[in-house]
C-alpha cells in the first residue's frame, strides 16, 4: 500500500513543497511535477472545472509518479470526501471554514472508526490488487491521509485557538487571496496586516501541534511564507509556471534575434 510521502516528511519536521492544478485537464502534469522535485499537487475542485474522472486520472498519475496528490473540495460534504479518498487522493483540503463544530464533522469523514466516520468501500485497485486484511487497511488509510483545513477570513482567524485544537486537523493552510479581501485589503500580498495575520496563525499552528501552510501564487511569495515558518507551501499553478516560462523564453529569444549579426 502505498505511503504518504508528504506525510512523512512533515512528520520529520521538514519543509515541503507543491504547486496547484487547476486548469489544463491533463494527468501528464503531475508526473511532470514529481519530475521536477515537487512534494504533492493540489488538485483544485473548487475553483477549477474538473470533473471526478478527470480527477481520479490525475489521482492514479501523482501515486505512480511518488508524488502526493491532494484534493480540495468544493463543498465539505461527505460525498465529496469519501469518493476522492476512495479514488486514492492522499488528502483532503478543506475550504471556507470557519465553524469548529462543522470542521470536527468534516474531518471525522476523512478517517475510518474509532478514529473517524468514513465508510469502508475499500477495493483492490484502490490498495495496488495486495493481499490485506480490513484492520491492516484502516490503520493504513488514517496513518496516510492528511487533513488540510483553510483559514481564509477574519472570523476563522478570531477562531483559530478552536479549530486548531479539533482531533484530526493535520494542517491549517492560510488562503492569502480571500484573507486579504476578508481584510479590508484585497490582493495586497505585502500588506503588514495581512502578514502580522498570517505570523499570528503560524505561532499558533505551532503551539497546538498543526503544520502551518499557504498556497501562494508566486514564487518569491512562497520563498518568503517558507523563511517564515510556513511548511507545507504552495508555489503557484501549473498555468502560471507555463505562462511565466513562456514568457521568460520568448523574450531571451527576442533579445537574441536582436543581438544576432547581419547577414
Amino acid at each position: 500500500m502505498l505511503v504518504n510521502r508528504t506525510r512523512e516528511r512533515l512528520s520529520q519536521g521538514e519543509a515541503v513543497f507543491g504547486c496547484g492544478l487547476q486548469v489544463y485537464r491533463s494527468s501528464e502534469i503531475p508526473r511532470a511535477f514529481a519530475s521536477a522535485g515537487f512534494d504533492y499537487v493540489f488538485i483544485d475542485m473548487e475553483h477549477g472545472a474538473y470533473d471526478l474522472e478527470t480527477v481520479h486520472d490525475m489521482i492514479i498519475a501523482s501515486n505512480g509518479a511518488g508524488i502526493t496528490p491532494i484534493v480540495r473540495v468544493a463543498e465539505l460534504l461527505y460525498s465529496l470526501i469519501a469518493r476522492l479518498l476512495d479514488a486514492g487522493a492522499q488528502g483532503i483540503i478543506l475550504p471556507r471554514v470557519e465553524d469548529p463544530k462543522i470542521l470536527e464533522e468534516a474531518l471525522s469523514w476523512m478517517r475510518f472508526p474509532p478514529m473517524g466516520k468514513r465508510g469502508y468501500g475499500v477495493n483492490t485497485t484502490m490498495i495496488g490488487y495486495e493481499a490485506r486484511g480490513f484492520g491492516e487497511i484502516i490503520e493504513h488509510q488514517n496513518r496516510n491521509t492528511l487533513s488540510v483545513v483553510q483559514f481564509e477570513t477574519t472570523v476563522a482567524m478570531e477562531r483559530a485557538d478552536e479549530l486548531l485544537s479539533l482531533k484530526g486537523l493535520d494542517i491549517a493552510m492560510v488562503g492569502p487571496a480571500d484573507l486579504s479581501i476578508s481584510l479590508g485589503i484585497p490582493g495586497q500580498f505585502d500588506h503588514p496586516l495581512l502578514i502580522s495575520t498570517v505570523d499570528k496563525l503560524i505561532e499558533k499552528c505551532n503551539r497546538h501541534g498543526v503544520v502551518p501552510g499557504i498556497q501562494t501564487r508566486s514564487l518569491a511569495m512562497a520563498k518568503m511564507w517558507t523563511e517564515h515558518g510556513m511548511r507545507f507551501v504552495g508555489a503557484a499553478a501549473e498555468h502560471v509556471l507555463l505562462l511565466e516560462k513562456a514568457k521568460e523564453t520568448v523574450s531571451q529569444l527576442k533579445t537574441a534575434r536582436v543581438a544576432a549579426p547581419a547577414t
